[in-house]
């Protein structure tokens, strides 16, 4: 199967939300994404509903059921209680599990396996229980996908930001080297593989021609950016052909 590319509507929600009104508005632009070719919808919503709100993700899981049937969900987060009983609200295609302090602007780093294994592995077996794909937020460390797969984890998010914020050639070089090694450990331990963080149409062509077992990549930030020059419709069919 190709890449696919599920767009991030978070820096969308947190424009929206300078101001007390309804635009722009995440289910239309959602829309407009999904009719230009996204393959799904992602939201990180956090418990200062900063971007995301809870009524967001009722709003857009209804509109994808309803009219983009076959089209994916995904919600990231850190798995405490609130966030898990939305899940099971919600029933999400994907439920991407982030390691995050509430406070953070954005994931900046994957899962410690030795401090959260053990609560990890309860918690994916809860979410197994409601039929959810689980993917586990990792760092480029070709050790992290068979400890994912230890806790039960059905993919791998791996964190792509070092990649996408290099700008010295030789730094990028050695950070790429450690997405695709992290990537082909991914395949030998069979579990699935997702990638995402300051992914962009010019760096990833070449992270997807390395890794045929890319599934997914979820991107907001340089959607949103590219969105505010181009149009989300596309910005969409653009980064499409950047993952061809």
């Amino acid at each position: 199967m190709p890449c696919q590319l599920s767009v991030n509507v978070n820096a969308i929600a947190y424009l929206r939300n300078r101001r007390d009104l309804p635009w722009p508005s995440l289910e239309e632009l959602s829309r407009v994404a999904l009719d230009a070719g996204a393959h799904g919808i992602t939201v990180h919503p956090r418990p200062d509903e900063r971007h995301i709100r809870r009524t967001d993700v009722t709003a857009l899981v209804t509109m994808l059921r309803k009219d983009w049937p076959g089209r994916e969900f995904n919600i990231e987060g850190y798995p405490d209680e609130r966030f898990l009983q939305l899940v099971e609200v919600e029933k999400p295609d994907q439920v991407t599990l982030v390691p995050d302090d509430p406070s953070q602007s954005t994931s900046d780093h994957g899962w410690d396996f030795a401090k959260d294994g053990a609560r990890l592995k309860d918690i994916i077996a809860r979410l197994h229980r409601s039929k959810f794909r689980v993917s586990l937020f990792v760092d480029p460390d070709p050790a992290a996908p068979a400890k994912a797969k230890a806790v039960g984890a059905d993919r791998v998010e791996i964190y792509t930001g070092p990649y996408g914020g290099a700008f010295d050639p030789a730094l990028m070089q050695r950070e790429f080297d450690k997405v695709v090694a992290t990537g082909k450990a991914a395949e030998q331990a069979g579990v699935g593989l997702n990638a995402g963080h300051d992914l962009t149409r010019e760096n990833l062509p070449r992270l997807v021609a390395a890794l045929p077992n890319l599934a997914e990549v979820s991107i907001g930030h340089a959607i949103t950016a590219d969105a505010l020059m181009m149009g989300m419709g596309e910005t969409v069919r653009l980064f499409r052909k950047a993952i061809a």
